[in-house]
């Protein structure tokens, strides 16, 4: 091919979550790349699902037009080689994240586009802990690792111009002036696509136009809050003002918020109340109040455990049907159906019975053996009037919750959770924060719930009530709750959790502090 012979392809790598369109970006793509008459291809490689792999899109573009080839044509590749990607396009920033980590991302050739909106992959969501992905040393990575990013929420912007994410990333790509096409080949493509010409031309014109500041270049989970003193709305936020330090102002104002819409006022008032004594207690031990920031927060998730009724009260709640028709972009003229799959059994009855009667009918369950076998599956139709007026019959449930077993059994558990934590204040504030940290590993409901608790209570009865009696010295004892908190929220099924135990059993044997 002669001096072609020398001239390599421009490659374009596209991640995309499922359902977010990344194929109709990378056909615009190639659309654009065929009408300006330069050779191009363009493979796929789906994910498992959403958020679990996304699909990637691979392009090459030859540089120079099919014209000058004369019979001539360029090799191409199928899939993306490590450290040989120009331009990588990311629709949300852990897909950028997945593509530096798999060497994609290269600081002498890959020019970086990514919105840095978050979408939750499914094992963020499934950790027994907080499994989110550290934004921090994402950001300070594709800062360092492309030769140049471009990151901003997108998302966002194409919201705000009620526009498609896809055609203001391709507005960007064109932008960058990486490949060899020209603005009136996008263009010409998204015509030729007959996808929402006019709104995605509109798109394109925003991203092209876009300009990336260094500000928007550091992002974080969520926005950066003011000070709640600057900002007081009303009784509650003055009392929070007043009898808390100011470590605790946003987290125990966003708990009693949460308690109060869970709930009621009064919930919210036990909630404060609850934490007044922790924080006495810190500060009787010359603590600041950072223990008890975050005892807020687990106290806070614990308050609100999931019932029948929580569920009952999200699923039926004003806003959903909208958010719904957002999500599938379905128009206001279109008739929607919601179906809500649930899978109650005798655990999720017994949560809004009577005490007396709820725990009766667990006892039954467990000692009969059928508790794990006695689930049903409904599909619950909530757009219709019957199945709306269900929900909205379980949501009002709410007022005799204070009633029910599971509240009972959920307040008696969390007040020998609070206990424990002034008690280990004594001890040490390191010792009551792994306490409350503790408080993780219960979460969620049926068997998940169940097995946290389980868990919960092997650590307190083998690591807590020993140190505070005096069997395990409080120097092993904070290496070990440590340790047992850890095991546990690695591994759910607690076969981890079991030979730390069994560890920590062997010590106290040999070594007791008495």
């Amino acid at each position: 091919m002669g001096s072609a012979g020398l001239i390599r392809p421009t490659t374009v790598q596209v991640s995309a979550i499922g359902g977010e369109g990344g194929g109709v970006l990378s056909s615009w793509i190639v659309e654009a790349a065929k009408r300006a008459g330069f050779p191009v291809q363009s493979t796929s490689i789906p994910g498992v699902a959403q958020r679990t792999g996304a699909t990637i899109y691979y392009i090459e573009v030859f540089p120079l037009p099919l014209e000058s080839l004369g019979n001539d044509r360029p090799v191409m590749a199928l899939y993306p080689g490590v450290g040989d990607i120009d331009i990588m396009v990311a629709s949300e920033i852990i897909e950028a994240g997945r593509a530096i980590a798999n060497g994609f991302v290269t600081p002498d050739r890959t020019h970086l586009i990514a919105s840095t909106h978050r979408v939750y992959a499914i094992g963020e969501r499934s950790d027994m802990a907080d499994g989110r992905y550290d934004l921090e040393r994402l950001n300070d990575a594709a800062l360092k690792r492309a030769k140049k990013s471009y990151l901003a929420d997108l998302l966002q912007v194409s919201k705000q111009n009620h526009v498609s994410l896809n055609a203001v990333l391709l507005g960007v790509l064109a932008g960058i002036k990486r490949l060899p096409m020209g603005v009136q080949d996008y263009t010409a493509a998204i015509e030729a696509s007959g996808i929402a010409v006019q709104s995605n031309l509109k798109g394109f014109d925003i991203g092209y136009g876009f300009k990336f500041t260094q500000e928007a270049k550091t992002f974080a989970e969520n926005p950066t809050t003011q000070n709640l003193k600057s900002k007081k709305q009303g009784r509650r936020e003055e009392e929070i003002c007043e009898s808390f330090p100011e470590i605790c102002y946003d987290i125990i104002l966003e708990g009693a918020r949460r308690l109060e819409n869970y709930q009621d006022e009064a919930y919210a008032q036990d909630y404060l109340e609850r934490l007044s004594v922790i924080l006495k207690k810190e500060k009787d031990t010359g603590g600041n109040g950072g223990v008890t920031a975050e005892a807020g927060r687990q106290l806070a998730l614990r308050m609100t455990y999931e019932d029948v009724i929580r569920v009952a009260q999200l699923k039926s709640m004003p806003g959903r049907l909208e958010r719904v028709r957002k999500e599938i972009k379905a128009e206001k003229s279109q008739p929607i159906m919601v179906v809500d799959y649930l899978k109650p059994g005798i655990e999720e009855l017994c949560s809004i019975l009577p005490v007396g009667v709820g725990r009766y009918l667990m006892r039954l369950a467990i000692n009969g053996g059928w508790r794990e076998r006695s689930n049903f599956a409904i599909h619950l139709k909530s757009t219709t009037i019957l199945g709306y007026l269900i929900l909205r019959f379980l949501a009002c449930l709410r007022r005799w919750r204070r009633g029910t077993y599971r509240y009972f059994e959920e307040q008696k558990s969390i007040g020998r959770w609070l206990a424990d934590i002034e008690a280990a204040f004594t001890i040490s504030h390191k010792f009551a924060l792994e306490i409350v940290e503790c408080a993780r590993l219960i979460k969620g409901y049926g068997e998940t719930h169940r097995r946290g608790s389980k868990n919960f209570e092997s650590i307190r009865e083998m690591i807590i009530l020993p140190t505070f009696s005096g069997n395990l010295a409080s120097e092993i004892a904070l290496d070990a709750i440590t340790n047992a908190r850890v095991a546990a929220l690695s591994d759910p099924e607690g076969e981890k959790l079991d030979i730390v135990l069994s560890e920590i059993s062997n010590l106290v044997e040999q070594n007791p502090s008495k």
